[in-house]
């Protein structure tokens, strides 16, 4: 970050190698979470997520589909990822959307397992109504506001709050429909199916700054960071995606090292999550 002098970037390598960050923070802590669930009505399903200085809205829209001639069994999630101008300076540019591209694939491979689906944490199973002829597609629609760091994360817990805030219309099927033609179905305008998001994992960024690891790293902290890694666990502990920023190689010893602590921080950045959802809807269902 431009605008560091020489006694800042000490103060804040210093006080991580201390476990006392410059707002206080252990090395291992995350920001306050605030969660706001159906902030989108077009939506089948929206959050937004503040991590500190860090905004974030996803949505998620569900459009009938026929599933791909050639991989009848693979319904279509795609997930785009915008950052707006006024997030931060460099967005006004041609920056903001190499940072869109960038995201927009983390995401892909952290939650949908890459181009091959293997380790996919949102089950594509569910979105079929019938086999090789009639599915739901998903388009999950992301947008930074601001960014104060750690924007991989905030993404991956709005996405999964906006996922357990989807509704997806009851189908019914005409069961007279011969085999060899398009079954003709009934799309309910008052029935809906919640959005199972038991496997969705959230996402944990490791970011190295001198010796040491730290989460949610702010803009300034990110600064100073020689690599990061980003780690998708789902709630049984098992890793979904991860992937590797920056330019500093790593040991393939240290990040069987790092795994272990990502799984750790996962579990309380999962309860916290699940808390402000749970929270956040409730709160949406008394308006």
């Amino acid at each position: 970050m431009a605008g560091l002098s020489v006694g800042e970037k000490h103060f804040i390598q210093g006080g991580i190698a201390q476990d006392l960050r410059s707002d206080g923070r252990k090395r291992l802590t995350y920001r306050p979470i605030i969660v706001e669930t159906g902030v989108i009505a077009q939506a089948n399903g929206s959050a937004r997520v503040k991590m500190g200085g860090t905004e974030v809205i996803a949505s998620v829209k569900a459009e009938l589909g026929r599933p791909s001639s050639s991989a009848p069994d693979k319904r279509k999630v795609s997930i785009y990822i915008d950052c707006s101008p006024t997030a931060a300076p460099e967005f006004e540019r041609r920056g903001g959307e190499d940072l869109s591209m960038e995201l927009s694939a983390t995401l892909q491979q952290c939650l949908l397992g890459g181009k091959t689906g293997a380790g996919a944490g949102i089950d594509l199973s569910s979105l079929s109504i019938v086999d090789g002829k009639v599915c739901w597609d998903l388009y999950i629609d992301g947008l930074v506001i601001s960014m104060d760091g750690n924007v991989l994360d905030a993404l991956g817990a709005a996405i999964k709050a906006a996922l357990s805030n989807t509704g997806i219309p009851k189908v019914n099927v005409a069961s007279a429909t011969p085999s060899d033609e398009q079954p003709k179905v009934d799309v309910s305008d008052e029935e809906f199916l919640q959005f199972d998001t038991t496997a969705v994992p959230v996402i944990v960024t490791l970011t190295k700054v001198g010796r040491h690891y730290i989460v949610d790293a702010t803009t300034k902290e990110e600064s100073q960071m020689s690599s990061a890694v980003f780690v998708s666990i789902n709630r049984q502990g098992l890793i979904c995606g991860l992937t590797k920023r920056g330019g500093a190689c790593l040991d393939p010893s240290v990040i069987l090292d790092m795994i272990p602590v990502a799984k750790h921080v996962s579990e309380q950045l999962m309860n916290k999550l699940d808390s402000e959802i749970a929270a956040a809807e409730a709160m949406e269902e008394e308006l």
